[in-house]
Order: structure tokens, then C-alpha cells, then sequence
């Protein structure tokens, strides 16, 4: 459907995609995005690096760890130290030295979590800073000039995200205003290096996610996101959605499940055809000792870890594994040393990265129903040890 906006050049935008392999008993898809820094495979996950880092790893590690891509919030950054300071640099991708491919958010579903201290209009929300208390407004076209000056690769339309147990019909407002915000987004993008994807609200309504999905489709985008996931709803609901709504985006462009990223959650959005994830599950249950391995979670502070000579995961070959164990790094928790953290999130990413490589090669080698059954069985009866999408 031709929306009438911008819609001439949409082509014109630099990202590209192409779908190089189908599983033969699911929707999961391999593919090749192409950015403005270069491209990145999927199904990926995305490292959350909220104000411009994953919290105390270099990007040279990130890069060892198999990193394609990251995410970064336009909510902090803008707050600190400003996109004035970041476009100064030279760009995102200059001022944190790393020069892969990164996604920014819009900032939306930060302000909006700030339930005490915001206003939800047509216009867009004011809200007070959760570092100073001084008053800000972020709309649709504030979260486009945000996100362009900072030079990210793909940039998230400005979205309302209501919360899980909100009623239908404010649930129904927020999905109206996000598709009239998607239209101010399209309308005021204006830099051709940089892709932008429209979000899909509707929470746990199937009803209202039809029509979310129909009105966001409509628009110019690169690329598709599911949102209002993964915002405390039970998990039969986050996957009967995320089955229910990634059929309603087109099948020739990304899409992308929005803070999702538990194993046995990653690996249902890739069977319904999702190609792209981001949380902070991996990288905050780091910082709390919480290791991710072949045969599930860990928690690296407990006892019996103590006189453990053992790698964290035994059949993992990252850097962490190679040559530390797992005495050491409790050790380094139980001490208060900055580095048990910083050892155990390059693990956690590496385990991630190595297992949506798997969950490619499995792919494309028509085992990808088996490698699903294998980590859901591990992971499923597990309960995760933190929160899995605040930012805060």
C-alpha cells in the first residue's frame, strides 16, 4: 500500500537485505543486512550498550567475542552527554570506537517507564530526567533529529509502549499513536545512511496487533519491529503473540523481536521468522554472577564453585574459558573485583554469539528443529535471574 509519504524514496535508503536460506520445518530464515558500517548476519542478537558501551568491555573484545552489532539508547544519550557532543565526535560510531553496525532505540520506552514522572500526549511525552529531575520533552520528530545526529545505522521509530497489564482500550489508544507518530518519523527522516523500522504495538490483543501491523506496514520503512514484548506478560502470551504478529510484517524486510533474549524465547522468535534480537539479559546477569553454559544457567558465587578448576563451560572456546576457571572467577566476585564482572560478561556474549551461530548453521543444515528442542529443554525449566528489559 502506498502511504503517500516519502515513499518515493524509500529505495533510495542504504540498507539492504537478502534472505539466503529457509528452514524447512519452521519460518525461521537466514539473511544478510547491509549497512552504512558494514553487515551483519541473522538471525543476530544485539548487545544492549545503553550509554554507548557494554559495561566494561572493550570493543576489541566485543569483536573477539563475534559482536556483528549493538544497540544503543537515544534516552541516555541524550541526557548524557548529549547528541550535540556525539555528532562533535564525528558520530557514534567515532566517539565509542567501534565501527560495526549499531541500532539506537527511540527512547520511548524509556520515558515511558518513568510512570511518576511523565506526560503522555498526541504530541509526544514530557518527562523529568531521571538524573537531575529537570523537565524534557521527546516526540516523533525529536527521536528522529536525536538519532540522526548520534549516525546510527538503523534508527527505531518513536513508539508508545504500554505496560503488560494495561487495559485493551489504552492499549488500543497507544497503538493509534504509534502509527501517527510512525508517520511524523517518516516524514522528518532525512539521512539516507541511515535505515529506519517502523514498531508494531497492540500488547497481548491479537485483534489490535492486526491493526497495528496493517497501519506500520503501510509506511516506508527498512524494516519491521515487534514491541510491547517482553514487559512482565506471561511467556504463552509473548510467544503466541510473537507467532501471531511476525506473519503480518513483510517477509522481504528484518524483523525484529524488541528486548527479547532469553535462550528458549530466541530461539521460538526464529521459528515464527524473526531475524533480529536485543536485551540485557546476557550482559546484566553477568554482573550478577549469573553464567550462561551448554547446560543452562549458573549462579558463579555459589560454594560448591569454590575449588572448581573447570572453565565456565567446559565446551566454550572463548577467551574466558581458555584460560580462567571457575574458583577464579567466583573469586573475583567474592572479592569485589571489578574483573569477575567484566570476564563474565565476555562470556555471556560469546555464548550468545556462538549460539545464534548455531542456530544459523542449523539452518541452513535442516537441524534447526532439533537445536530449538535442545535449548528449550535446557533453558525452558529455568527461571531467569533478572529483570530482562529495564534499563534503569
Amino acid at each position: 500500500m502506498d502511504s503517500g509519504i516519502n515513499s518515493a524514496a524509500s529505495d533510495e535508503w542504504m540498507m539492504k537485505f537478502q534472505i539466503s536460506n529457509r528452514d524447512k520445518n519452521t519460518s525461521g530464515r537466514v539473511g544478510v543486512v547491509e549497512t552504512s558500517h558494514g553487515k551483519f548476519v541473522t538471525p543476530a542478537f544485539m548487545p544492549v550498550a545503553t550509554a554507548g558501551t557494554i559495561k566494561g568491555v572493550a570493543p576489541s573484545a566485543l569483536k573477539e567475542a563475534g559482536v556483528q552489532i549493538l544497540l544503543a539508547n537515544t534516552y541516555h544519550l541524550h541526557l548524557r552527554p548529549g547528541e550535540d557532543v556525539v555528532a562533535a565526535a564525528g558520530g557514534l560510531h567515532k566517539f565509542m570506537a567501534w565501527d560495526g553496525p549499531i541500532l539506537t532505540d527511540s527512547g520511548g520506552y524509556q520515558v515511558l517507564s518513568l510512570s511518576d514522572l511523565r506526560k503522555v500526549t498526541d504530541d509526544g511525552v514530557t518527562f523529568k530526567s531521571h538524573i537531575d529531575g529537570s523537565t524534557l520533552f521527546l516526540g516523533p520528530a525529536e527521536a528522529v533529529k536525536i538519532q540522526e545526529a548520534l549516525g546510527s545505522d538503523i534508527a527505531m521509530a518513536f513508539d508508545e509502549c504500554p505496560p503488560a497489564d494495561a487495559p485493551k482500550e489504552k492499549v488500543a489508544e497507544a497503538a493509534e499513536r504509534t502509527a501517527r507518530w510512525a508517520k511524523i518519523c517518516v516524514e522528518t527522516r532525512t539521512l539516507a545512511s541511515q535505515a529506519m523500522f517502523g514498531i508494531v504495538q497492540g500488547g497481548m490483543h491479537e485483534d489490535l496487533r492486526r491493526e497495528s501491523a496493517s497501519a506500520i506496514t503501510a509506511l516506508p520503512f527498512d524494516g519491521f519491529a515487534i514491541g510491547g514484548v517482553s514487559v512482565g506478560e506471561p511467556k504463552d502470551d509473548l510467544h503466541r503473540i510473537t507467532r501471531f504478529a511476525t506473519p503480518l510484517l513483510p517477509d522481504a524486510k528484518p524483523r525484529y523481536l524488541m528486548g527479547v533474549g532469553q535462550p528458549e524465547d530466541i530461539v521460538e522468535g526464529v521459528a515464527a521468522g524473526i531475524d533480529m534480537f536485543d536485551c540485557v539479559v546476557p550482559t546484566r546477569n553477568a554482573r550478577n554472577a549469573g553464567i550462561f553454559t551448554s547446560d543452562g544457567r549458573i549462579k558463579i558465587r555459589n560454594e560448591k564453585y569454590r575449588t572448581d578448576f573447570t572453565p565456565l563451560d567446559p565446551a566454550c572456546g572463548c577467551y574466558v574459558c581458555t584460560n580462567f576457571t571457575r574458583a577464579y572467577i567466583r573469586h573475583l566476585f567474592a572479592a569485589g573485583e571489578m574483573l569477575g564482572p567484566v570476564l563474565a560478561t565476555i562470556h555471556n556474549i560469546s555464548f550468545y554469539m556462538k549460539m545464534m551461530s548455531r542456530i544459523r548453521e542449523s539452518i541452513k543444515s535442516g537441524t534447526f528443529a532439533a537445536l530449538k528442542s535442545e535449548i528449550q529443554s535446557i533453558f525452558g525449566g529455568q527461571s531467569p535471574d533478572v529483570d530482562s528489559n529495564s534499563d534503569f
